[in-house]
């Protein structure tokens, strides 16, 4: 493994971060997230067409840079340090990928270069707060079904011109500003049940998007209630009926590396912000970072976030050539960022607990993450079931 970024990567990641630093400061981001939509759609058109970013790791057939995981994962540890509420992960993470690997060559040829763009958005809506079980991040996905959760989830049965979907799903990541849904839905009953994935236009008739509030403002959720709404089916009729619960867990893996970036990259700017801070505030007429304890404390959380970074660029790597640790990176991610934020709001001491301050933010963002995604101990049971760590109840030799 070589370590050292091509120049194409330092160029993606210097780039990006001069724009965010221009375009998504403290006041625009809290701007941005009072936006109905839930981000700065101006920024959001000049991460398309300045940087090519919804479509950085589409191939160029479809519009896209044709560029790897790795990159995108490295762009989004530039998104991560600045918090920057985008529709990125739901668009170009979730449901591009997904469209790519079961879309036929027509729906690819439609919706990809739309997608690469960045004038479509999209979103995946599976039901109830499955997210991580359906991407296979927490458990084994064989036995996801759409059809569970509140409501019975979301059904989906045939009409005389197509499918009508029925149903509800929650934590829908932007889905109340998606131009493009795809929805997990139960079909063939109970004698030969399946999950397929749908196609939803915003537009749909009997179609209800609303925003829910979300423990993390800078990742929006929505709740989509479906009734009797005309669908498209994503892929072949005759496609196998493990064809899309496969792809979902090999679409894990990716969303687990972009995300331990991101992750990275908003902990290595808390501690950046907590060193400026405590260099700055006096306290027994010094600066409260000479003080041992604080240094060893910042210590600590630098220490976590190297192994976090390292672990995260391993995986950004490893992901292009095929191999599967994008759980454990994330993990560790988790973990450094949630300490890094609990350390920043202590170390800033009354002003890191007011609403005005950054600090909480990039706590609710560890803490939404963990929600969503993990959390860090069930991410690291699963990478040790599927790599047979343990066999049988004992430790596999």
């Amino acid at each position: 493994m070589d370590t050292r970024l091509t120049a194409e990567q330092d160029g993606i990641r210097r780039t990006l971060r001069e724009l965010l630093h221009k375009r998504c400061g403290s006041p625009e981001l809290r701007t941005a997230v009072d936006n109905p939509a839930g981000y700065d759609p101006q920024l959001w058109s000049a991460l398309a067409d300045q940087l090519g970013l919804p479509g950085l790791a589409l191939p160029e057939r479809y519009g896209g840079v044709g560029c790897s995981v790795t990159e995108l994962a490295l762009a989004c540890e530039e998104t991560g340090r600045a918090l920057a509420p985008s529709p990125l992960l739901a668009t170009s993470v979730l449901a591009a990928p997904l469209v790519l690997a079961l879309g036929t060559r027509a729906q690819c040829a439609e919706l990809l270069p739309r997608l690469a763009a960045g004038g479509l958005t999209a979103a995946l809506a599976v039901a109830g707060p499955a997210l991580a079980g359906a991407l296979a991040l927490t458990g084994g996905n064989e036995r996801y079904a759409a059809g569970g959760g509140r409501a019975g989830g979301v059904q989906a049965r045939r009409a005389a011109d197509g499918w009508l979907l029925y149903g509800q799903a929650d934590q829908v990541l932007d889905g109340h500003s998606a131009g493009l849904l795809l929805v997990a839905a139960h079909t063939g009953g109970f004698a030969r049940s399946r999950t397929r994935l749908f196609l939803v236009p915003a537009q749909a008739s009997g179609l209800l998007c609303v925003r829910q509030t979300a423990l993390d403002p800078t990742r929006s959720q929505a709740r989509i209630q479906l009734r009797n709404v005309r669908a498209e089916l994503l892929g072949e009729e005759e496609a196998d009926e493990r064809a899309v619960l496969a792809a979902l867990a090999a679409l894990g893996d990716g969303v687990a590396t972009v995300l331990a970036c991101e992750a990275v990259g908003a902990a290595g700017r808390v501690l950046e912000r907590t060193v400026e801070y405590v260099g700055q505030r006096e306290q027994f007429g010094r600066p409260v970072g000479s003080f041992q304890a604080v240094k060893h404390r910042l210590a600590d959380v630098y220490v976590a976030l190297q192994a976090a970074r390292s672990a995260a660029y391993y995986a950004a790597w490893a992901t292009a050539h095929g191999e599967h640790v994008g759980g454990l990176a994330l993990a560790q991610a988790l973990e450094a960022l949630r300490t890094a934020a609990a350390e920043g709001i202590q170390l800033h001491g009354g002003i890191g607990f007011t609403w005005e301050h950054d600090a909480h933010l990039y706590f609710k963002r560890a803490a939404g993450d963990e929600l969503l995604f993990g959390p860090p101990h069930r991410l690291r049971d699963r990478a040790a079931e599927t790599s047979g760590l343990f066999a049988h109840g004992e430790v596999a030799v």
